[in-house]
């Protein structure tokens, strides 16, 4: 059973699969930054972060993510997890997969854990 910041990142793939940004933009730090293979840069505050996530969700479509070697842990008011995510989605009509190790931050603000820093970054595939 997982803690309260996987709860969070399922919470926060689940959006994501859902297509739902404000959901996504909701659940981050106003001082959020993060990086993605799709935004190929560092998005650093809400409102770049926010702005990006309105037009990725425009832009992919029949996105399914799974989450799995998670790992988390808390040091009072943040909290580190790590996990791999396995996702697929569709961007500009082609089929992507991603399999990534990826990390998020967190910082507890009022009682809730807000997102401070999401980095996923995927690996190419095993050459055989």
């Amino acid at each position: 059973m997982g803690g309260a910041l996987e709860a969070a990142t399922r919470q926060l793939f689940d959006s994501l699969d859902r297509k739902d940004a404000e959901s996504i933009i909701r659940a981050a730090a106003e001082d959020v930054q993060g990086v993605d293979e799709i935004s190929r840069r560092w998005m650093r505050g809400i409102d770049e972060l926010g702005a990006y996530t309105r037009q990725l969700v425009k832009m992919v479509g029949d996105v399914h993510t799974a989450i799995s070697d998670v790992h988390e842990t808390v040091l009072g008011d943040i909290g580190l997890m790590t996990c791999w995510i396995e996702q697929d989605y569709t961007l500009e009509g082609k089929r992507q997969h991603v399999s990534a190790p990826t990390t998020l931050a967190f910082r507890r603000e009022s009682g809730e854990w807000k997102i401070l820093l999401f980095h996923s970054v995927p690996l190419p595939p095993e050459e055989k």
